[in-house]
């Protein structure tokens, strides 16, 4: 099995989990000048937005770094589903003032497509990644064709066996406690998705490639656990999310620090349609974390935008996705060099 850091070529076999929201190229840059594997989140960026972040990130290292996109299918508008979603919503509408007929269509996450693969082929990034699956096999053979190494994320042992299947170069086990949208894509039934430490050993005696490490690992102790159980890296969002170069919002950052707030999380799929760990809040426990009204992936979004816009104006993280791991303990408001440089720490202490 290749060692990872020689395959990524990095310092560390740290991986800074892409966090579209939540960071620009400038936490990329950080993490990848520390020796880390520093990522870009694409799926949220308009091309011109995901040209001059690659702009920046190639002015701004000459190391290796990650650009990550999404997978899914987008899909076709219900009606009925979407007028479900407004009843669903209509008394904090009521509450808010606002009027359901002024929605407009959210902002969307954009999968991986061959217009995409003509934009970023002449940076050539050196390792691309992938959430929910991968896109189609004539993609992965261009993404291949410069060079870059594919990752992507299982949160299944189907899944990773199907990923390898595929010619990926390592694959990411996406334990239950990871913040964030989770990476299933073969089944969307929740009940076969596994903590890391179970899923973890599961997938390194299965699969031939290098297995990575991520969901609620936040600092030494974690790293170890996990390189103890095979992992051959790991990947580390949550922790990063109070440093100097993310975008975190002050309503975020502060539920981050607050340890009654930061300790309760849950898959929610209310603010896009898709299960995402996330700190809970208002409309989570009073609609419940898990709604079949909403609108499939990412069509729930554009109904509580402008829930979330007045409640945040008003100082409120109700209606707010507030993405968290099951683990913040880690978070630190410090660079994310030096948090990349304590945590590159734990490599040079561990003995298996």
């Amino acid at each position: 099995m290749p060692n990872l850091k020689s395959l990524l070529g990095v310092e560390h076999p740290l991986i800074q989990a892409p966090m579209a929201g939540i960071q620009t190229s400038a936490m990329a840059v950080a993490v990848s000048n520390a020796g880390g594997l520093g990522s870009l989140p694409a799926a949220m960026l308009t091309p011109d937005a995901l040209k001059k972040e690659l702009h920046a990130i190639t002015a701004g290292t000459s190391k290796p770094y990650n650009v990550n996109f999404f997978c899914h299918h987008p899909p076709s508008p219900d009606a009925a589903r979407e007028a479900a979603w407004q009843q669903a919503l209509a008394p904090y509408f009521a509450e808010h003032g606002i009027d359901p007929a002024s929605i407009q269509p959210g902002p969307g996450r954009a999968p991986f497509s061959p217009e995409i693969c003509d934009l970023i082929e002449p940076f050539a990034p050196p390792v691309v990644s992938f959430h929910f699956g991968l896109p189609p096999p004539e993609l992965v053979e261009r993404v291949k064709g410069w060079g870059a190494k594919i990752l992507a994320s299982a949160t299944t042992v189907d899944e990773g066996l199907w990923l390898q299947a595929r010619g990926v170069d390592a694959v990411i086990a996406q334990g239950l406690e990871a913040g964030g949208h989770r990476g299933h894509f073969l089944s969307d039934d929740l009940t076969r998705q596994k903590g890391l430490f179970a899923l973890l050993p599961q997938l390194e005696q299965a699969l031939k490639v290098p297995v990575i490490a991520a969901g609620g690992i936040a600092d030494a102790a974690g790293i170890n656990a996990a390189r103890v159980l095979g992992a051959a890296a790991v990947q580390i969002g949550t922790a990063y999310m109070l440093c100097h170069e993310a975008t975190t919002s002050p309503l975020h950052r502060a539920a981050l620090q607050n340890p009654t707030m930061a300790r309760h999380t849950a898959l929610t799929n209310l603010f896009t349609g898709r299960p995402a760990r996330g700190i809970v809040n208002r409309l989570m426990r009073e609609l419940g974390p898990l709604s079949g009204a909403a609108p499939e992936f990412p069509l729930a979004t554009a109904a509580i935008a402008p829930l979330r816009a007045k409640a945040e104006a008003a100082g409120s993280g109700d209606f707010s996705p507030l993405w968290s791991g099951a683990n913040a303990r880690g978070c630190k408001a410090v660079g994310a060099g030096e948090l990349t440089e304590e945590l590159a720490r734990a490599f040079r202490g561990f003995s298996r």
